[in-house]
């Protein structure tokens, strides 16, 4: 929802913003007003760099590449920290996108017909939804928290230290009834990467809400109760995020074709893995086909949505949204041509629902509405143009070597589920506080039944995984912190969304949870942190501003 342009009495205008004082505070100066500004711009600059080099970095595999995602998400929360200290000590009030309760109070002095009742968001009528809704994204905030006191506590709070060179335990002491880790090295390193992530979600999330300078000067001038992005439906720094992840995972998609094609077996045709050395094993920057397949199966439906927003706007005259859709295309291909059988059945399964939902609601739903039947029909078109393309792609440069392993495919489902059982004691001897972040690989090897049994690094089914490290409580805090994502499209306040994007966006993120029962994709830095970054686009969109 975009806040009121009415500033508090008696401030001062400045680019569009407000200055005030509360009480005897001294007002804010110009300086710091200037390294806000800096610094908004610096934050954005920032994760613009990281979603550029996460996947370019050999998927953010390698401790030096983790480390400089580290590095950067930590700079974010710094960054972060000093920006509400200027807001909300200091008092600087610029111009955002955000609601919540400012934003509420601003629309009551601007549109007291909307402080009547009229032009209400709809809300689950559930008494716990009814309260949860409007007050999704603090809730999410105290979740972060929650979910970071964890693996703090539990590294903290260490039971046991797993020694590598002596392949031995060092037991200490503990307090048994909080969380407590097997592995305290393994539990350390995953708080400060979720530290990093953290950081940088609501790093990402502020500086969306943010307006530029241009936005600020045109909502400034415009007259009362003009919305002042209905040109393009989605503010320029969403628009700006949004191009920059589809342009580089088609870049990304072109170069691991390419690299597939030309079979030499090297990552960005420089380096050869010792694990997965083989051409058709790896795919693009990522030593494994799957992990590649996860990341692509994120980010195409998010491309599709953010084409089918800009097409509502602009329609078929303007011509230069319409590069999302080869795009789309080439991304959607990709987990079919990286030969990983769950993969391309998640790409294709999206890819139909996609289409489905896309030309059901454009046809058919919406049918009585008075937009021009020519374009529906053209429109549906272009969606049977890219569904063909991608698919056909995806075919000629792939199903060669897939379809063997397709034929094979029970086979690699059973093998795994015995090694899900071999884990399943875990869960019952560590039920409320797992073994510790990070910690299953260390453990596992405790509950092999001999030496010949398969000891993984990963488990191969996050969803048991985190069972297994985070127990029930820890992963309560997850599906919890993922509910307050879905449900924040309805609460009040933000950016407009529409249907269409949010649908396409849920159904990435489903793609990735099913790709969760029977692959690590949350183990994986690049993918844990495209997952959060769309969550973060998520949680500043609304339904109805």
């Amino acid at each position: 929802m975009a806040p009121s342009d009415q500033h508090a009495p008696g401030a001062i205008a400045s680019g569009g913003a407000g200055i005030r004082s509360a009480g005897r505070q001294r007002p804010v100066r110009p300086a710091e007003v200037q390294c806000y500004r800096v610094a908004d711009e610096f934050s954005g600059f920032v994760i613009c760099l990281m979603v550029v080099f996460s996947p370019w970095a050999f998927g953010t595999t390698q401790p030096w590449s983790i480390g400089i995602m580290n590095l950067a998400g930590y700079g974010l929360g710094v960054v972060l920290a000093f920006k509400l200290f200027i807001r909300h000590v200091r008092g600087y009030r610029p111009l955002r996108w955000a609601g919540g309760q400012q934003g509420r109070q601003d629309v009551a002095k601007a549109h007291p017909s909307r402080a009547e009742g009229h032009h209400r968001p709809i809300h689950p009528r559930s008494g716990l939804l009814s309260w949860l809704v409007p007050r999704a994204t603090p809730v999410l905030g105290v979740l972060t928290l929650l979910m970071l006191a964890f693996c703090l506590v539990s590294a903290a709070n260490a039971r046991a230290t797993y020694h590598r060179a002596a392949q031995s335990f060092e037991y200490h002491d503990c307090i048994r009834w909080l969380p407590h880790s097997l592995d305290s090295a393994k539990s350390w390193q995953v708080f400060w990467n979720y530290l990093a992530i953290a950081c940088a979600f609501w790093a990402l999330r502020d500086w969306l809400l943010g307006r530029t300078l241009a936005e600020e000067r045109h909502a400034a001038g415009r007259p009362q109760g003009e919305p002042s992005h209905a040109r393009h439906l989605l503010p320029a720094r969403l628009r700006l995020f949004l191009w920059l992840l589809c342009l580089n995972g088609t870049l990304l998609g072109i170069e691991s074709i390419a690299q597939r094609v030309e079979g030499s077996g090297k990552l960005l045709f420089l380096v050869k893995p010792r694990v997965n050395p083989e051409a058709v094993s790896q795919f693009g920057p990522w030593a494994y086909r799957s992990n590649a397949a996860q990341y692509f199966n994120l980010l195409w439906p998010v491309c599709l949505g953010f084409w089918w927003t800009l097409h509502r706007a602009g329609g078929f005259q303007r011509q230069r949204h319409h590069l999302l859709l080869p795009c789309a295309a080439i991304m959607a291909a990709c987990p079919i041509i990286s030969t990983s059988r769950g993969g391309a059945v998640v790409s294709v399964a999206i890819l139909l629902l996609a289409f489905v939902f896309l030309v059901a609601t454009e046809l058919f739903l919406f049918a009585s509405r008075q937009v021009d039947q020519g374009a529906r029909r053209k429109t549906s078109g272009v969606l049977v143009v890219f569904c063909a393309g991608a698919l056909g792609l995806g075919y000629y440069y792939g199903w060669k070597p897939l379809a063997p392993r397709m034929a094979q495919f029970h086979e690699g489902i059973e093998d795994r589920e015995t090694m899900f059982e071999n884990a399943r004691p875990m869960t019952r001897d560590y039920p409320w506080f797992g073994t510790g972040p990070g910690s299953f690989e260390s453990v596992f090897q405790l509950y092999r039944a001999s030496t010949e049994t398969y000891w993984p690094a990963q488990l191969h089914n996050d969803w048991l995984e985190t069972r297994i490290t985070f127990g029930w409580v820890g992963l309560g805090l997850v599906l919890l912190a993922l509910g307050c994502v879905v449900l924040r499209w309805y609460a009040p306040g933000g950016i407009h969304g529409g249907r269409r994007f949010i649908t396409l966006s849920w159904l990435a993120l489903a793609g990735g949870l099913a790709h969760a029962r029977f692959d690590f994709p949350f183990q994986i830095y690049s993918t844990l942190f495209l997952f959060t970054t769309v969550c973060g686009v998520l949680i500043t969109l609304t339904r109805r501003p």
